[in-house]
């Protein structure tokens, strides 16, 4: 029996769900929305977010609004936020950034049910602006984070979904391809190049060793990706490598272009990161390279059985850069451990006679 049967609310609510930074993290809260609209076909579902996030989270087909924070106008864009949410009516607002910040705007929104994290899940006194909390997680289970979303709806009354629907299923990746990328008739590897935490951050000789290695044994075209902070990183690669088949699109791409080419390709590999789990919620089989963060917590979806992480005892250290130690836990990351990942994500998939995009 559902425990939070009294928690269900009317067919129809007003919904705003609060979760503004990281790619990732709000890659992953997307599936909340379509399990919210099959199980309350009448719910309106608003979203806030910052504007670094915002253009993933309007691609989701079945959101009705999409609310933007301005955070680089600091005390301004709260105003103006104040007024956005003060002209709307939420029948429940889902706080699922646990920050002051979060907690702060799930106040302001005005929703008699503010449900937030527990208390001894949240941080900065996040719990303080919500009336309403989902259960306590302990963290020695090291339970997703994307099934912690998922708590939300749960506490709402709603049944574990049998699958997740990020909302990506009707995207258009070939309107959205790179030129360059559509041209490709064979399938390619996308390679992600860093990520937001410097200590995640595989090493150069090792994109190095890994994609001349997929170049000459597996022949199919590799795809750089990446944002701007790894640009030098990329042209470097790209000039030592000198193959035609290494495209490199590093700093170069939108979120829906980036979207349309993880789509496309037949594998995606790189640090735990934005971009992996966008690629893990359009259907990519990602290989993801984890060091100071914890799989069991951020590997990406239905990709758990991709991860690469090196046996040292600093794993999982949770800082984003490495005290003293070099970033020992993603040095230990060998090519051919990826490489092993990589065949197995790969499958039985024919280079040669592959499907077209």
């Amino acid at each position: 029996m559902n425990t939070f049967t009294s928690k269900i609310p009317p067919s129809a609510p007003s919904i705003l769900i609060i979760l503004m930074g990281s790619i990732g993290d709000v890659a992953r809260g997307l599936c909340l929305v379509s399990h919210i609209k099959n199980n309350l076909p009448g719910s309106r579902v608003t979203w806030l977010v910052e504007p670094k996030c915002s253009e993933v989270v309007c691609l989701h087909p079945r959101i009705d609004k999409v609310m933007v924070f301005n955070r680089p106008k600091h005390i301004l864009g709260i105003r103006d936020l104040y007024k956005n949410l003060s002209r709307k009516h939420f029948d429940i607002t889902l706080d699922l950034q646990r920050h002051l910040k979060s907690g702060f705007f799930s106040l302001l929104s005005g929703s008699k049910r503010r449900i937030g994290f527990n208390r001894r899940n949240s941080g900065e006194f996040n719990w303080i602006f919500n009336n309403e909390h989902i259960p306590y997680v302990s963290d020695e289970l090291e339970l997703p984070k994307l099934h912690h979303y998922l708590k939300f709806t749960e506490y709402l009354g709603l049944s574990e979904p049998a699958s997740l629907d990020f909302g990506f299923s009707c995207f258009d990746e070939k309107s959205n391809l790179p030129d360059i990328v559509a041209k490709i008739n064979n399938p390619f590897i996308a390679v992600v190049m860093g990520s937001s935490w410097e200590s995640k951050d595989w090493f150069f000789e090792g994109y190095y060793g890994l994609v001349k290695n997929i170049l000459s044994s597996i022949k199919g075209p590799v795809v750089l990706l990446g944002d701007g902070s790894q640009v030098s990183s990329a042209t470097k690669l790209y000039r030592k490598v000198g193959s035609h088949e290494l495209i490199n699109l590093v700093g170069k791409t939108s979120i829906p272009e980036l979207v349309a080419v993880l789509k496309a390709a037949a594998v995606a590999l790189g640090p735990d990161s934005g971009p992996g789990h966008l690629a893990a919620a359009v259907g990519t089989p990602y290989v993801s390279l984890f060091g100071p963060t914890s799989p069991m917590r951020a590997a990406p979806y239905n990709c758990e059985h991709l991860v690469v992480q090196s046996k040292v005892s600093c794993v999982s250290c949770y800082k984003n850069k490495c005290p003293d130690l070099d970033r020992l836990c993603m040095r230990r990351i060998s090519v051919e451990s990826v490489q092993e990942k990589l065949s197995l994500a790969l499958g039985n998939i024919d280079f040669n006679e592959y499907f077209e995009h």
